[in-house]
């Protein structure tokens, strides 16, 4: 009996221990390893640390520039409480761009270049789990980079500008610049993914922020189809809200206004909070050539809600359908092991 029992006890030993040996890894820890394995990858990236730099420069020029000038005119800076919320991270559209292509035009397109592909694939990870994990680190990576912006134009509006009003909606700029950012980020990725190449990722992905850039500026002051741009990535149609923004005697032009595209969701959503009811004008400009100056021509009005409701869902979209179509690449690219 003692015996038997014995060799019982010592059988269920061994069947735990070659169960622990065989036992897979989780889901969890599968997925944390590929976005540990992707941030080293950004970390050791030179040009993310040069857009870093970059980004820096360009919020410390939106901070200081305009003192420089009204020096140099010999004018005083009065103190402005709304400087921070309205200028968010500092470093606009064209801020966005930088941040999506250098963070992952190599994310997907790069692990083939390198031939690093096989490895990642041939390990006992799904492919849904490597990409899951590779757009978490492109969202880790533009969150951090996009706290220490907004610390740093923060620290620097109260600076210059004296003490700022509505700082608790700063959470809604990060969240907003994020959410600017990944609509790029999904452009890139699905141009990676489908050609294997990061040249043509990126020469593709700055095609289109440029090309859309140009068409916005040109249907958004000239044309009466602008609402055409606010299906579209990028900065979108330009309005104003009468009641809050002054035109500029001098040139007829709004002196700021509302964008309706994906890269000023930010600023959008805070106006909404702050003008729940107000209305965006949308216009064309008319060149007046006796007089040199613009005419302002409005075309249409909006609800601000509705265009906050929109930019979202646009983005939203976005992000969802390029997603896909890069990961439906991913999951269907052949690997020779």
């Amino acid at each position: 009996m003692f015996s038997c029992s014995w060799l019982a006890k010592l059988k269920k030993k061994e069947e735990k221990a070659v169960t622990k040996k065989t036992t897979r890894p989780s889901w969890m820890s599968n997925f944390l390893a590929i976005v540990r394995y992707e941030l080293l990858w950004n970390i050791r990236k030179k040009k993310l640390l040069g857009v870093l730099i970059l980004a820096f420069v360009l919020a410390s020029l939106t901070l200081v520039l305009p003192v420089i000038l009204n020096r140099l005119n010999n004018l005083t800076t009065e103190p402005n409480p709304d400087y921070v919320i309205n200028t968010g991270t500092g470093v606009g559209s064209f801020g966005f761009f930088l941040f999506a292509l250098v963070s992952v035009m190599n994310s997907i397109s790069g692990e083939f270049e390198s031939g690093s592909i096989v490895p990642l694939l041939t390990k006992p990870v799904s492919r849904t789990t490597v990409y899951l994990g590779k757009i978490f680190a492109a969202f880790l990576t533009a969150l951090v980079a996009y706290v220490l912006l907004t610390i740093y134009i923060g620290a620097g509006g109260y600076i210059i500008y004296g003490p700022q009003n509505n700082l608790h909606l700063l959470a809604i700029t990060l969240l907003g610049s994020i959410l600017s950012t990944m609509v790029w980020m999904s452009i890139v990725l699905v141009a990676g993914s489908l050609s294997k190449s990061s040249m043509l990722a990126a020469l593709l992905g700055i095609g289109v922020w440029l090309g859309l850039n140009i068409v916005s500026v040109i249907l958004s002051a000239f044309s009466n189809q602008a609402w055409i741009l606010t299906y579209a990535p990028g900065s979108g149609a330009s309005g104003y809200i009468k009641d809050l923004t002054p035109i500029n005697p001098q040139t007829g032009m709004p002196a700021g206004g509302v964008s309706t595209g994906t890269d000023n969701i930010a600023t959008t959503i805070i106006t909404y909070i702050l003008h729940p009811t107000s209305e965006v004008t949308f216009y064309k400009l008319e060149f007046l050539m006796p007089q040199g100056r613009f005419n302002l021509v409005d075309i249409y009005a909006e609800p601000l809600s509705l265009i906050v409701a929109r930019s979202i869902a646009v983005a939203s979209v976005y992000i969802l359908v390029f997603n896909f179509i890069a990961w439906l690449a991913l999951k269907r690219a052949q690997v020779a092991e």
